[in-house]
């Protein structure tokens, strides 16, 4: 372990109190998604006390901070997401949500404590650095529109790359998932409706009944994964709405349905659109019905570059951090729209959690935090060195 990685540890175990005590602030008062006025106020506050300069975001959101090294370098950008969840606590902890109905059901609130460490390292060593280190501190992950705001707002100008994580319950603390290539799968959103003829219940013969229609269309769009994606490819398509008709007696005109698919190649997620339009109207067609996809593109995949991973995987080394292979998910993340820009990896910390992502009950280990804030300060100076 190099003489700055021990430094950043032993700094990093001293702020620790800290960095709970942020943590469980943030994780009292939850904000959703655009919402995160309040948490944007304690985030800037926390930052200036520390002497960190802050930059101008230009979002109502989200805070975007500097840490000008003494030598000139590479720009790079380590990133943190900030909002809440629309969950309803029920951790019993006594830090728990005090907002009703919202909650850090992701961790947010450990990403974005954990990357305030990781500033105020760097901003303790900035004589010691060869460029510079942007944090941004990003809002509205969870509607998958928080990055590409950031990048309107330039965010990533001059940036030659790009860091950062999600927790991973699963895995124990002292543990960083590392892969090359895709890690979290592409999003994107259908929408069918189906228009058939409504009726009496007891009459059906003089309808087109657009329930029957909808199930039939659930069975066959199962066929995208099984018969029409390379069986060398991943995909999930996955129906989670299906409405129609408003009463025990009457056949309805007209059903809707809508899902998301997830990939992870290009490909295969370039494939399946008008596949699925070829189904879907071929089974409404059937039927003596018509049927109408709509298709909305919202995230490409987690493509973590080959060269950042390896300074990953020096980073995890250095601190003295276990490291397995990191196992991808069908989860999203809007991260991979700074990566279709700049070269960027995309990792697992662990926090030895109870529950997955999203869940009523979900926590973690707040010993992971000390960890990931030396971790990010430690990668800074790793891609600084590595990266011109």
């Amino acid at each position: 372990m190099t003489t700055i990685s021990m430094t950043f540890r032993k700094q990093a175990a001293s702020l620790q109190p800290q960095l709970v005590a942020m943590r469980r602030e943030l994780h009292r008062f939850p904000e959703l998604s655009n919402e995160e006025y309040e948490t944007t106020s304690r985030i800037r506050a926390w930052l200036t006390e520390a002497g960190i300069r802050l930059l101008d975001l230009n979002l109502p959101t989200g805070v975007l901070a500097e840490v000008k090294g003494a030598r000139p370098g590479p720009t790079i950008l380590l990133r943190a997401d900030i909002d809440a969840l629309p969950v309803n606590e029920e951790t019993g902890l006594p830090f728990a949500s005090e907002q009703p109905g919202k909650m850090h059901a992701c961790g947010h609130d450990f990403h974005t404590v954990s990357m305030i460490g990781a500033a105020k390292l760097l901003q303790e060593h900035a004589d010691e650095l060869d460029g510079t280190v942007r944090i941004l501190f990003q809002p509205a992950e969870e509607l998958a529109i928080g990055a590409r705001a950031a990048i309107e707002a330039r965010v990533l100008e001059g940036v030659a790359a790009v860091f950062g994580m999600h927790n991973k319950p699963e895995l124990p603390v002292g543990t960083v998932g590392i892969r090359m290539g895709p890690l979290m799968a592409s999003v994107d959103r259908f929408e069918i409706e189906v228009l058939g003829k409504g009726g009496h219940a007891g009459i059906p013969d003089a309808a087109i009944d657009p329930i029957v229609i909808c199930s039939a269309i659930v069975g066959a769009l199962q066929t995208l994964v099984s018969r029409n994606v390379s069986p060398h490819h991943s995909a999930v398509v996955s129906v989670c709405k299906l409405q129609s008709g408003s009463t025990w007696n009457v056949i309805p005109d007209s059903g809707v349905l809508e899902g998301t698919v997830r990939t992870f190649q290009p490909e295969a997620r370039r494939a399946i659109p008008e596949r699925m339009k070829r189904i879907v109207e071929s089974v409404a067609d059937g039927y003596g019905a018509q049927a109408r996809l709509t298709w909305t593109s919202m995230l490409p995949a987690v493509n973590n570059d080959e060269r950042m991973a390896e300074i990953m995987q020096v980073t995890a080394t250095a601190q003295g951090l276990h490291i397995v292979e990191a196992v991808p998910t069908m989860g999203g993340e809007d991260f991979a729209l700074y990566q279709e820009r700049v070269p960027g990896c995309f990792v697992w910390m662990g926090t030895g959690g109870t529950e997955q992502w999203h869940h009523p009950k979900f926590t973690l280990n707040e010993d992971a935090l000390a960890i990931g804030a030396s971790f990010f300060a430690e990668a800074a100076v790793q891609a600084l060195k590595s990266v011109r």
